[in-house]
């Protein structure tokens, strides 16, 4: 499914407008400043960014971040995957999980974590398809 011209790769920061250019169509809540602050900040839990690229245009994007607590022990924890809506339902979120696996694996996890809004019943269809299982809630308090 890989066309030549087509390839995964990791993200630099120097290529957060590109990265943007995806990221705000699923942040919809985030503007350009606040999204580099946090990338900025992220950087120091060794975030990585994933991306999907045809020729220069980033079809897909992910973000993620391998770590270990108690509950999953060692795992990739994806915090984004998004495809620019133009592309979506064409296979490159499943191409992008494919990576992600692999990832994970090189990086001796047990398994990929994520989590997803209650509104996003088709992205919650989309992991289900892709062997996730609901295991848990996630519980937000806001504080400020």
């Amino acid at each position: 499914m890989l066309s030549y011209a087509m390839q995964i790769r990791k993200l630099d920061l120097k290529e957060l407008d590109t990265a943007w250019s995806v990221v705000k169509q699923l942040r919809v809540h985030l503007d350009y400043d606040e999204f580099e602050d946090l990338i900025y900040e992220m950087r120091s839990r060794e975030y990585t960014m994933f991306g999907i690229f045809e020729k220069e245009k980033l079809i897909t994007y992910a973000g993620v971040v391998i770590q270990t607590n108690l509950y999953h022990k060692r795992h990739l924890f994806v915090d984004e995957l998004v495809s620019d809506a133009v592309y979506r339902s064409r296979g490159y979120g499943e191409m992008m999980l494919e990576y992600l696996v692999d990832y994970a694996k090189m990086g001796m996890c047990e398994r990929i974590v994520l989590s997803s809004g209650l509104q996003r019943e088709d992205a919650h269809r989309f992991y289900e398809k892709e062997g996730f299982e609901k295991k848990s809630f996630v519980f937000v308090k806001e504080i400020l």
